[in-house]
């Protein structure tokens, strides 16, 4: 079980795919450096509002190669990278929760393994609890992302965005 933290939030402006993969890229490299957490990251957001777009900027400066798409079809990809395992998952077209079991998720909440969920808000009341929750919105000319970090593993994390 978690200790209670007071929440930290950070904003941040994207007006380009270019700037919303880069935030992506810079969330991989601050992440805290032999972390042994098992980390939850939820991404939520409108269609095109540039999650599975932060999420390839964080797998590639994780160190994966080659094209990232969206699990849309297949819910679920994971990656071998330098942060550990990074299990992304795409909930879109999940009809029932319950579905979650059948992706062997238990075999990836282990320490040293990190879950960038898209439309974690499908998966309610099965998924663990993120430690950084990254809200996309569209807005005028940009888009708005906002970092919320809800652990310790997620302050630590979110805390080295500034150094």
């Amino acid at each position: 079980m978690r200790e209670p933290v007071a929440p930290i939030t950070k904003v941040f402006r994207s007006v380009s795919a270019a700037d919303t993969e880069g935030l992506g890229a810079t969330l991989a490299s601050r992440y805290p450096p032999g972390s042994q957490s098992f980390t939850v990251v939820y991404l939520t957001g409108d269609l095109g509002a540039g999650k599975t777009t932060l999420a390839r900027g964080f797998l590639h400066a994780a160190g994966t190669t080659g094209p990232i798409r969206s699990p849309t079809y297949t819910l679920l990809e994971a990656y071998e990278t330098a942060l550990g395992t990074v299990a992304h998952l795409d909930l879109y077209r999940l009809r029932d929760p319950a579905e979650l079991d059948q992706l062997g998720l238990r075999d990836l909440a282990l320490p040293g393994h990190l879950w960038l969920i898209e439309w974690a808000e499908k998966g309610q009341g099965w998924l663990p609890p993120p430690d950084v929750h990254v809200r996309l919105t569209v807005r005028e000319g940009a888009h708005e992302i906002e970092l919320q970090a809800l652990s310790a593993v997620g302050i630590a994390w979110l805390e080295r965005l500034n150094a």
